[in-house]
């Protein structure tokens, strides 16, 4: 373990990874919007907002223009890091694209309203993570590089150790560990980021999935082993094959050395403006 008496920092991911696991990413601006205001008070590390599958629902399905989407977003919560998640040589499609496509994109994104850019490759080559995090650190914004958590026999702490080791090597701001499915139990979580906290000089984040319901408890573990950030989902958009909920991890850390700092209160007029929103989808 290492200690960390930081307050914990929290990415909510109501925006997008939350809809995207519940809602098949279908909700509108129109429902963002009346409350980014709130959103921008609460005071999160970042709230992802873009990325993933948006790109792609905005145009497919909802008739938005996703660029639109973006701006509009960081207009309306300026206090904000706007996140998304960038799927490395991929961009947000489907195939692999040219260095020059993936530098070009970059640059549009941070022009338009993007602060953090979380990019990973689902098969952790560190060769599709290396151009895109290159051009995040050429616009002067937050390159995080991500492990894309799996179990196997060959997917080891030291190989996470190791790939950690790499993106930090590569020149990423911190690394993110993406349980997209659930699978990190909380021990395994606790030694793992012991392991990176030894490791790595850059922060450790983690976004992980409540699909098998270990995702809180694997939390607790995590911000004992002395984690910097996770992902939460607002209690409204949360669970499932979503995520853990804000206000559950801002409740249990209350009054303790990792102590968020948000306002529960706050939190609950969200949670309450979501839970009115949900009934349209």
């Amino acid at each position: 373990m290492v200690e960390n008496k930081k307050a914990l920092g929290l990415t909510d991911v109501v925006l997008r990874d939350a809809h995207q696991s519940l809602l098949a990413t279908r909700l509108r601006i129109d429902d963002m919007l009346p409350i980014a205001s709130l959103l921008d008070s609460v005071g999160f590390w970042s709230l992802e907002s873009w990325g993933g599958a948006t790109f792609d629902a905005c145009i497919r399905y909802l008739g938005e223009d996703p660029w639109d989407r973006i701006r509009e977003l960081k207009k309306a919560m300026p206090n904000t890091p706007q996140q998304m998640l960038f799927r490395g040589q991929n961009i947000l499609g489907y195939r692999h694209y040219a260095d020059d496509v993936v530098t070009r994109f970059v640059e549009r994104a941070a022009i338009n309203g993007v602060d953090v850019f979380r990019v990973f490759d689902a098969m952790n080559d560190m060769r599709n993570l290396e151009t895109a995090l290159k051009a995040v650190k050429n616009v002067g914004k937050h390159a995080q590089g991500t492990i894309s958590y799996t179990v196997s026999p060959v997917h080891t702490i030291d190989l996470w150790v190791d790939l950690s080791r790499h993106l930090e090597d590569m020149g990423a701001d911190s690394v993110c560990i993406k349980d997209m499915a659930g699978l990190l139990t909380p021990y395994t979580g606790y030694e793992l980021v012991s392991r990176l906290k030894q490791a790595i000089d850059i922060p450790v984040h983690m976004q992980c999935h409540a699909t098998t319901g270990m995702s809180t408890a694997t939390y607790l573990k995590c911000i004992e082993a002395g984690i910097d950030n996770v992902d939460t989902a607002i209690s409204s958009m949360s669970m499932t094959y979503g995520h853990s909920p804000t206000e559950s991890l801002v409740a249990i850390l209350e009054g303790t050395e990792r102590d968020t700092g948000l306002d529960i209160k706050v939190l609950e007029q969200i949670a309450a403006y979501f839970r009115e929103v949900r009934k349209k989808y």
